[in-house]
C-alpha cells in the first residue's frame, strides 16, 4: 500500500452533536460517510470523554474509484477527533478502532508505504518508496466494491502479484522495476465488468506510463512516471485523447 499526495481536507470545531458538512465531490452528509461513521465508532468507544463536533469535509479525491478516499477521511477523522476532545489514545488504540470501520483505515493513520496482509489491517512499514509521478485515468463511472469482491469469489484466482519482487524493488528504490511488479487481480473481474477498462490501461501505458495498473477494485487506471514533469507529459497526451486525468505523486 503507498501513500499519495492527492487529498482531502476536512475541518473539525467543537459541537453539541456530530454535524458533517460537504462540498466537492459528491459524497453523502449523513451516516453513510466514513467520516461520520468514524466519529460515530471513536464517541461511543470514549464514551463520556467525547463531545459533539462540526466537521467539514472537502472532498477532491475522486468516490467510487478504488483510491482508499473514504479510508483516508475515517483515518483523519479519528486522528483530528482525538486531539479535539483531548482523549489521548495511542496509534494502537486508534488501530483498533480504525479496523472496525475499513479495511484500509490502519493503514491510511500512518500512510506512507507498507505491506498489509490479513484483511488490510496487519501491516509491516516498508522503507518509503522513491518519489514517483502518478498519472490517475478517471473514467465517468463508478465501480461497486462490494460488487467486484462478490464477483471475485466466483472467480478463479490466475496470475498473483509477485510481493516479494515487489518489495525488492521498493528497497532498492527502483521506479522501473517497481512498475515492472504492478498486479491487481481484481482487474479481471473489473475490465469484465467494464472491457473499456482494458483499453483504458493501454492507453496510459502508450502514452508513456513505465506501468499502468487499475487501483483497487476500479476503475481508476493509474500509471507511473519517474518524476512530475514526465506524469504532466502522460497526462497531457491522454487529455488529447478526451480522457479525463488527475496528476500527483507519491
Amino acid at each position: 500500500m503507498q501513500s499519495l499526495a492527492l487529498c482531502d481536507y476536512i475541518t473539525f470545531e467543537e459541537a453539541e452533536e456530530i454535524i458533517l458538512t460537504v462540498e466537492g465531490e459528491p459524497v453523502p452528509a449523513g451516516p453513510d460517510n466514513l467520516v461520520y461513521k468514524a466519529a460515530e465508532t471513536l464517541k461511543d468507544f470514549a464514551g463520556g470523554a467525547a463531545g459533539g463536533a462540526a466537521i467539514h469535509l472537502e472532498k477532491r479525491i475522486p468516490v467510487a474509484a478504488g483510491l482508499g478516499g473514504g479510508s483516508a477521511d475515517a483515518a483523519a477523522t479519528l486522528l483530528g477527533l482525538n486531539e479535539l476532545w483531548r482523549l489521548g489514545l495511542s496509534r494502537r488504540e486508534l488501530s483498533t478502532i480504525a479496523a472496525g470501520i475499513g479495511a484500509d483505515v490502519p493503514f491510511c493513520l500512518t500512510g506512507g508505504t507498507a505491506l498489509a496482509r490479513g484483511k488490510g489491517e496487519i501491516l509491516t512499514p516498508l522503507p518509503p518508496a522513491p518519489a514517483m509521478g502518478v498519472v490517475l485515468a478517471l473514467p465517468s463511472f463508478g465501480v461497486s466494491t462490494a460488487e467486484v469482491y462478490a464477483r471475485f469469489d466466483a472467480t478463479p484466482v490466475g496470475k498473483r502479484p509477485d510481493t516479494a519482487a515487489m518489495i525488492k524493488a521498493i528497497r532498492a528504490g527502483k521506479v522501473k522495476q517497481i512498475a515492472a511488479c504492478l498486479g491487481n487481480v481484481l482487474e479481471t473481474v473489473t475490465f469484465a465488468m467494464h472491457p473499456e477498462l482494458r483499453e483504458l490501461k493501454q492507453a496510459v501505458l502508450a502514452c508513456g506510463a513505465l506501468g499502468a495498473l487499475m487501483s483497487g477494485s476500479g476503475p481508476v487506471i493509474f500509471g507511473l512516471t519517474p518524476d512530475l514533469p514526465s506524469a504532466r507529459k502522460v497526462a497531457a497526451r491522454l487529455a488529447a485523447a478526451g480522457i479525463r486525468t488527475l496528476v500527483t505523486s507519491t
